[in-house]
Parts: structure tokens; sequence; C-alpha cells
């Protein structure tokens, strides 16, 4: 393919890549999923010194591959994937804070909706609506596979933020109570926006790792093995 490799995923061969693809932001959670879920892994580079991780899965090939920090980065190696490597369907697996006094800490979410104040859509894709929804059909399999791991699930509307630091300290307050905003991560709004653009499939699953009500906040170990049941959500959506 002409547009292989792209600027920013180094692999030259499409069928090194699998048509799911589980999308961590962090690099050694995707690391951590190849050593410790997947059979058979071979790597390919991407820029910034992260590498891409595909591997089988009870029989079945899957990607594993870090997205980077928000949404510009997410944006852009989901775009590749969907629209160089012919990928047909992300699972971005991440953080978040929770908004809501029903969300605790190591709760895993399905998101059915991203809300953001971010211009990427509007800008890349002239898409001027602040909500984009996750694919429903995706979210029935991760629904299914939840249930027969036996792992509780629940399902929010959440905020996609550009900011991570702001002056305004109950900014959320107002997210959650006009926007019934239940929690916040930085990516899924790009992702949505991509795959609705492209038509391909994008879902998340969240595991909340502090909370903006009791103020809890967990350590790095924690989030590793508190993610454990979104990973393994995924995962079973991903063999089938």
């Amino acid at each position: 393919m002409a547009n292989i490799p792209t600027p920013h995923i180094q692999c030259t061969d499409p069928s090194m890549i699998a048509k799911v693809v589980l999308m961590p932001g962090d690099p050694l959670r995707a690391k951590y999923i190849a050593d410790n879920y997947l059979t058979n892994v071979v790597c390919f580079n991407t820029t910034r010194n992260m590498l891409g991780y595909t591997g089988k899965y009870n029989g079945k090939p899957i990607t594993v591959m870090g997205s980077g920090m928000g949404m510009p980065s997410i944006g852009i190696y989901s775009y590749e994937l969907f629209n160089f490597y012919d990928v047909e369907a992300i699972i971005r697996i991440g953080s978040a804070g929770s908004y809501d006094e029903d969300l605790k800490v190591y709760d895993t979410v399905l998101v059915t909706e991203a809300f953001s104040e971010s211009s990427y859509a509007k800008v890349g894709f002239g898409i001027r609506s602040k909500s984009l929804k996750s694919n429903s059909g995706l979210n029935k399999k991760l629904r299914n596979a939840a249930q027969k791991l036996g792992i509780e699930m629940k399902e929010a509307k959440i905020h996609s933020s550009d900011v991570f630091y702001g002056d305004d300290p109950n900014h959320w307050k107002e997210l959650h109570d006009k926007f019934n905003c239940k929690c916040v991560e930085m990516e899924s709004f790009a992702l949505f926006a991509n795959a609705k653009v492209l038509g391909k499939k994008a879902a998340c699953l969240l595991t909340i790792s502090d909370s903006f009500i009791t103020h809890e906040v967990t350590s790095a170990e924690e989030r590793q093995n508190s993610f454990n049941n979104m990973m393994k959500i995924a995962l079973e959506l991903a063999k089938k």
C-alpha cells in the first residue's frame, strides 16, 4: 500500500496489524497486555519510541497499541489505523476521574457518549456536535462479554477534556449537572469522531482511577492491577 508506513506508524506490512485494536493511552499498558494475555506476539514501531503489539488471544489475532495522551495524539494514531491499515474497530481502554458519586474508584465504565468542548471534530471534519456516541454494536458485545465474565460494568456519558490543569476547580460540577457527564478522560471524543467520519467502529472502556467527589487517588501500581477487568472484557470482545 502506497500510504504505509505512515508518518506515525512504522509498519510496512498491513497484515501485521489486526482488524481489531485495543488502545490504552499508556504504551506500558499495551506492553502489559501483550506480555500477560497474548501469544505469538510480534512488534512494530510507532513514533515516540513506542511499540505496537500483534498477537493471538484464544486463537484470534488482536493488536494492542498505545495512543499517547490527549485527543491530538489518539486522533493521529486512530486515523492512520482506520484509514491506512484498514482497521475495523478500535476499543480504547483507559483511566478516568469520577464526577459522580455512583462511579467509585476501581469501577469499570462503558462509555455510551462523549461530550467535549474540544474543536477537534469541528476543525477536522466540520462536525459541530459537542457529543459523539460510541458504536452500539460494539457496546452490545462488550455488555455480553462483561456478563459472561461476571464483571460488573457501569455505563455513562463522559467528558473528554483537553485540559488536565485549570483555574476553575469547580468546572467539573457544571459538566456533571448541565451535561450529565459522569467522569472525565482525554481521548474518546477524537476517537469517536474519526470512526464516524471514516465509517469505522469505536468504543471505550474506562476504569475509575480517582474521584472528584471523595478525592481518592489510586497509585500507579493499583491502576495497573485494577485495570485487568476492562482488559479482560475488551479481549473477550476481540476474539469474537
